[in-house]
């Protein structure tokens, strides 16, 4: 009877601990073993491993798109659960003075009732003890369904904050996005104007990730509207092109992209660390010497002017390395595709598509674009 309170006591404190941890407390968790940790494990694994056996990416990123709302409501339960078998040791500890002595079944259902406040009363507490025990458990469950129905409402508005830049690079950079078209795009002088602006609301929406996804982890496992885009491809993107612009780029942006690699390369790097996902080299170099000089002959057509030489590329390589082995590491275990440096075949933008056809003779660049000129 001893070990039973005793097992469940530090089973409530476990579980109120965890969801203050969760929900409440707005800053990084260091603690590696934690039931939360545990429960994502055990569930994102198999789920990710069953989604590599669907050979569709359509329905492989809509299966993939349900764990984060679903792991939701399965920790809530999960926690609840623990919670009611917890506090049902407790009464069932309590319940030796009685003759009768329930069964733990009969006191995990009384716990049950109390916890969710049914008031159904065919199973009534005896002892002062465990009348005391009612009362707060009831409370705590009254408290805990609150806190889930305001935790709720946080976890889909900075998920809707988050998607609302994503979508925004749609006619800037591409579908996907990549950073040789968000150059291009932006190549002329209104459009490095444009470009400086990009990258300083860039620099801020990093810096949104970093504090809603260290605060909320789960919001990471959120998968964006279109199959061709993600949270983090377009991280990869913006680091992609601020890293060129460093390294390579001759234009009044370069300031600006210093300061927005620097905050998108600590939103991946402490991200990285959340989830316990080491460093690692990708399988395949994101940017093949093809694809360089593919990337360099698109910009230059442009009127982009592109630096080259040893040390531009020696400075794009060092910078490379600064971030992409963090982004391979979320990568994999998010199980996100990252998006290329140059697309190897021309893809249509997502704003020109629809269930009814494509929209076609429509350029974003700036040059060839009249609808976007100010005449």
């Amino acid at each position: 009877m001893i070990l039973a309170a005793v097992f469940g006591l530090v089973l409530i404190v476990a579980i109120l601990w965890e969801a203050f941890e969760t929900i409440i407390l707005p800053r990084r968790v260091t603690r590696r073993h934690r039931l939360t940790v545990l429960f994502y494990r055990c569930t994102w694994r198999p789920w990710r491993a069953f989604a590599r056996l669907l050979h569709s990416s359509k329905r492989r990123e809509s299966f993939l798109g349900y764990y984060g709302p679903l792991s939701l409501l399965f920790l809530f339960i999960f926690w609840a659960t623990l919670l009611i078998l917890g506090f049902g040791m407790l009464y069932y500890s309590g319940a030796r003075a009685d003759p009768t002595h329930p069964l733990f079944r009969t006191c995990a259902y009384l716990s049950g009732t109390t916890f969710f406040t049914l008031g159904i009363g065919d199973v009534t507490p005896r002892t002062p003890f465990e009348r005391v025990l009612v009362v707060c458990e009831s409370g705590l469950g009254f408290g805990f369904l609150a806190l889930i129905l305001s935790y709720l409402p946080v976890i889909y508005q900075a998920f809707s904050r988050r998607e609302v830049n994503i979508v925004l690079l749609d006619a800037r950079a591409g579908s996907p996005p990549t950073a040789t078209e968000l150059l291009r795009r932006h190549s002329d002088p209104q459009g490095l104007e444009a470009l400086q602006q990009l990258l300083q609301d860039w620099e801020r929406w990093a810096a949104e990730i970093l504090e809603s996804h260290i605060s909320y982890p789960v919001v990471s496992y959120f998968r964006s509207q279109h199959n061709n885009e993600s949270w983090l491809g377009t991280l990869a993107t913006i680091l992609d092109t601020t890293a060129l612009l460093i390294a390579a780029g001759e234009s009044p942006c370069k300031r600006q992209a210093k300061l927005t690699f620097a905050m998108c390369r600590h939103a991946v790097v402490d991200l990285a660390q959340i989830f316990f996902a080491a460093p690692r080299n990708p399988k395949r170099d994101r940017l093949l010497p093809s694809e360089m000089e593919s990337m360099q002959r698109i910009l230059t057509a442009a009127g982009f002017r592109f630096r080259d030489s040893d040390e531009a590329t020696a400075k794009l390589t060092e910078l490379r390395r600064m971030y992409e082995p963090y982004l391979e590491a979320l990568a994999v275990h998010l199980f996100v595709e990252l998006p290329p440096w140059v697309l190897s075949k021309t893809v249509t933008d997502n704003w020109k598509t629809s269930a009814w056809g494509r929209i076609s003779g429509f350029d974003p660049e700036p040059a060839k674009a009249t609808v976007f000129d100010d005449h």
